[in-house]
């Protein structure tokens, strides 16, 4: 018989990606989406049901969740790096999380499967596995915080009987991105990014992402973390892969933070005016100016996730960017 997913987030980054892999495995999708969003890349999948609600308002969600549905995927999530951002980051990471851990046990959900990341174990030096103190919620980053209190409340669902388990993806490179690393992509082509901040971190596929979050459902341990990384560079290194890979040639220096951080403030106070975020931001700064590395062997043994190499990562972000008209390819 097939099996049901209802999928938080299903017009996102992530969202998209699991989708797509859950109808190649032969799932029924019922995929969430709130009623403001773009729907459009959904629409390409009709055999998927959509339903409208909103992780933050859980009169939206009453009578969503099917009936004992074979897994929920909480994929829904914030991640700006923006002050402005701040209460409606926690609204939706940490709110949202806790109104899906009762729906789904309100409706006898069989799995619960949680997106989260690998800063929700906060800022550590050297390379983080599930083993590593969490301590995100005293992080600088209002995001990093936001995401290990949302961890806390996939915990509190645990202790009632929820059968969840974690993925914590490190940076995510691949098809559908428009706001992650697809900026890098488009400041380097513009000419915009003369200097990196000096931190690094492990990267993982938006592909294999997805079919981790797949496994997860099918074999993960109730209450345990996956660590998804993979290849590992400083961000200095990715710039310069990313104009490689788009045939640009671009020199990049580090800059220190205290530079990247007065251009950050700088953007923040400019950018409303011309209606638009910033391209870059304090906390932004601070991110990146860590090194953020972790280990992917637990997920690789329980749950058959493959790392990527970097080349071929970046090789698809690109390709779907020109695709989707976000990118002009560099003339030759």
């Amino acid at each position: 018989m097939a099996r049901t997913a209802f999928v938080t987030g299903a017009t996102g980054f992530v969202g998209l990606n699991l989708v797509e892999e859950l109808i190649d495995q032969g799932w029924d999708v019922i995929a969430m989406h709130r009623s403001q969003s773009d729907i459009s890349p959904l629409q390409r999948y009709p055999q998927i049901e959509r339903v409208c609600g909103d992780v933050t308002d859980s009169r939206t969600l009453k009578g969503l969740v099917p009936r004992h549905v074979d897994c929920v995927f909480h994929v829904a999530g914030n991640t700006s790096l923006w002050s402005r951002s701040h209460a409606e980051q926690i609204k939706v990471n940490v709110r949202g999380t806790r109104n899906m851990v009762r729906a789904s046990l309100e409706s006898g959900a069989k799995r619960f499967v949680h997106t989260s990341s690998v800063v929700a174990y906060g800022l550590h030096g050297g390379i983080v596995t599930e083993d590593t103190p969490t301590r995100g919620s005293a992080a600088p980053v209002n995001y990093i915080r936001s995401k290990a209190l949302a961890e806390r409340e996939v915990h509190k669902g645990i202790a009632n009987g929820l059968q969840a388990v974690m993925i914590n993806p490190s940076n995510i490179l691949g098809r559908y991105d428009t706001a992650n690393w697809s900026r890098m992509f488009r400041l380097i082509q513009q000419g915009r990014l003369p200097g990196v901040p000096a931190g690094g971190g492990s990267f993982c596929h938006a592909r294999e992402v997805a079919r981790a979050h797949v496994a997860a459902a099918e074999r993960g341990a109730v209450a345990q973390n996956y660590l998804l990384g993979g290849a590992q560079s400083s961000y200095l290194g990715l710039a310069r892969d990313v104009s490689r890979v788009m045939g640009l040639r671009r020199r990049f220096y580090p800059l220190h933070p205290r530079l990247m951080h007065g251009y950050a403030k700088l953007e923040e106070v400019f950018a409303p005016l011309f209606r638009r975020e910033p391209e870059i931001t304090a906390e932004t700064v601070v991110l990146l100016s860590q090194n953020i590395y972790c280990s992917s062997r637990k997920a690789q043994n329980e749950l058959g996730y493959k790392p990527q190499q970097m080349d071929a990562m970046l090789k698809d972000c690109y390709d779907w960017m020109l695709t989707a008209g976000l990118l002009k390819k560099a003339p030759r």
